[in-house]
């Protein structure tokens, strides 16, 4: 399995400790995340099966059919090019094989309403972000078949005012103790923020499925 995005290695180490895989790579562009990922991993006495690759951004260092799985959380947004994006996922999945992800998207491909300007603007992050259909656009394009994007924002909605009032009630003094009272009131305001959005419909947890073809059935034309 491929963890695309994988940060600091918390959901890398997780998998590798939850499921049978016989090997895990994490990947991520970001050095201090990898070298945290890679101690993560050491405690956990997985650095057998789980290692830690920095690279930079564009092309993924991988050969063609590297992976079983690819798996990404919450990573895909940070790369706006979603064609260049899906067309490598797809060269380095065996074929049979499979993509799953969930990622942040958008109710449109035009500018940011005033709203979520705010939100990306409290989050203070620069995000790729995009629609459902160009999603599916860049997925099928690429080569994948039997794509399955599901809007999580109902569930999520519900979800960020339940974190929202633990952060600004039962948990505050606890968090504040552990990483200080400015990232606690920055996270308050970026959750704030992204209720808004959330409730507008503009801002889309999603899950993505999606299945590059077994070779000789007629589909690999498609993605060259």
């Amino acid at each position: 399995m491929l963890d695309i995005g994988c940060g600091s290695g918390g959901v890398t180490v997780f998998l590798a400790e939850e499921f049978p895989l016989e090997h895990i790579t994490g990947f991520d562009v970001e050095g201090p995340v990898i070298e945290a990922a890679r101690r993560r991993a050491g405690a956990a006495n997985l650095d057998q099966r789980a290692e830690f690759v920095k690279g930079q951004p564009g092309g993924l260092p991988f050969p063609d059919g590297s992976f079983d799985i690819v798996f990404s959380k919450d990573a895909l947004i940070h790369v706006s090019d979603k064609e260049f994006l899906f067309r490598e996922l797809f060269r380095i999945l065996k074929p049979g094989e499979s993509l799953a992800a969930s990622d942040w998207l958008t109710s449109h491909d035009g500018p940011p309403s005033p709203a979520m300007e705010r939100y990306l603007k409290a989050e203070g992050l620069s995000f790729g972000m995009a629609s459902a259909d160009r999603y599916e656009s860049a997925l099928t394009d690429a080569g994948f078949g039997e794509v399955k994007i599901v809007d999580r924002n109902p569930w999520y909605r519900v979800e960020a005012r339940t974190e929202l009032e633990r952060l600004e009630g039962p948990l505050f003094d606890q968090v504040v103790k552990e990483v200080g009272p400015e990232l606690v009131k920055k996270n308050i305001t970026i959750w704030t923020e992204m209720i808004k959005v959330l409730d507008s419909g503009e801002l889309l947890p999603t899950h993505l499925r999606a299945r590059r073809p077994d070779q000789g059935d007629g589909s690999e034309a498609m993605a060259s």
